[in-house]
């Protein structure tokens, strides 16, 4: 459990600006060390919300402090199964996160949160209490291939997020053959830049050199919206 905030910067950018942007911080950082051959990993996670979409609205409402509930998987694997609240303020954020076993999950799947009761978390209490009160359910799954990379110095970490898809809550996350839809342009990612306290002056002037623009880029909410269009037409 990380109880640590850290700064959190998003930038949708395209391949073309990836292919160099990606070789330049390969000279100055470190590969995750979870990682494969392809240097990258694919993460899946279940996003919860209420009747009211009130973690989507506050998202686009740009509600300063606000917290959202998804359980995340890697590599279509039930061997790392997490139930995670990210909690934001402002350009910060804070991650909790408890273990889950694949049964645990079905049952949240289908709404059944009573075993969160039984277990010696903060989190989970507070899970059960919002979806009880609030009436919380699978809203849409998030799928995606990350690109990381990571430096002591500031904790900085990096990634390059490819292939933003939704998948439908009804279908299965830990199959690679579920049917996603991508939501953003053909090429175009999210990178990500996550520190503590200050990020170092060298990365710095690589992003200014490259004259970014900061932006949302809340796959959550893109994944909602995609879902929805598709769904809709």
């Amino acid at each position: 459990m990380n109880n640590a905030y850290r700064h959190e910067l998003k930038f949708v950018i395209s391949g073309s600006l990836y292919q160099e942007l990606s070789r330049v911080l390969a000279a100055m950082m470190e590969r995750d060390s979870h990682v494969g051959s392809t240097g990258s990993y694919n993460i899946r996670s279940l996003y919860f919300d209420d009747l009211y979409r009130t973690a989507y609205q506050e998202k686009i409402d740009g509600v300063e402090i606000r917290r959202k509930y998804r359980i995340r998987i890697y590599n279509y694997s039930d061997s790392v199964i997490s139930l995670e609240c990210k909690h934001k303020n402002g350009s910060y954020i804070r991650k909790e996160e408890i273990p889950l076993s694949r049964e645990e999950y079905e049952r949240m799947r289908n709404c059944d949160y009573s075993f969160l009761l039984h277990k010696d978390s903060p989190l989970a209490g507070e899970f059960f209490i919002d979806a009880r009160t609030n009436l919380l359910r699978p809203a849409v799954i998030v799928d995606y291939d990350r690109e990381p990379f990571v430096h002591p110095v500031g904790t900085v970490r990096i990634t390059f997020d490819k292939n933003l898809q939704a998948i439908s809550p009804e279908d299965d996350i830990f199959s690679p053959q579920s049917p996603g839809f991508s939501v953003l342009a053909p090429g175009e990612m999210i990178l990500e830049v996550k520190f503590t306290g200050k990020l170092p002056e060298k990365f710095r002037r690589v992003f200014k050199s490259y004259a970014l623009t900061q932006c949302s880029a809340s796959k959550f909410c893109l994944c909602v919206d995609g879902l929805e269009h598709i769904l809709n037409h």
